[in-house]
């Protein structure tokens, strides 16, 4: 099932960094910012992530949350947030269960070999909960700004 803009957002639980948890329902009448990526501490997974955290004032400004997906454990999580100092919540979906959720765990090909993964996409959840815009297979370099723009149009 693809989610596209206008669809509702589909609903999680899940464990986060520092032992927490944190639902969709959580961010009720905020804006968020669902962003998804392969691995922790790969060279483009962690461009992206301190893109966000660097740019995190004027989304805070905008009364918009940051929160991060991949299939990483709490524990990778937490020294991911610890050295690159991420002030946004990282959810671990181990079980892939949110990746599905949202279409993003794919098959993927890379020198020559298929394989399943998480295809770096970003999806931005209004106030009430619908999906107002999607990037999918995204590329790192200018992303956050493009989002930061479709925030402020909200």
């Amino acid at each position: 099932m693809t989610i596209d803009v206008g669809d509702k957002a589909p609903d999680f639980s899940a464990s986060t960094d520092g032992g927490g948890t944190v639902s969709l329902k959580t961010f009720k009448g905020q804006r968020v910012v669902l962003y998804f990526y392969p691995k922790d501490m790969t060279p483009g997974c962690t461009t992206e992530a301190c893109a966000f955290r660097d740019a995190h004032p004027d989304f805070a400004k905008l009364d918009a949350k940051i929160v991060g997906v991949s299939k990483d454990s709490v524990a990778r999580h937490d020294k991911f947030k610890e050295k690159y100092d991420l002030p946004f919540s990282l959810i671990a979906d181990e079980d892939g269960t949110i990746c599905e959720a949202y279409d993003v765990w794919q098959e993927k090909k890379n020198y020559g070999k298929t394989y399943m993964g998480i295809v770096r996409s970003t999806f931005l959840i209004d106030e009430k909960g619908k999906i107002a815009a999607v990037w999918r297979n995204l590329r790192v370099k200018g992303h956050v700004e493009k989002v930061l723009e479709e925030v402020q149009k909200l």
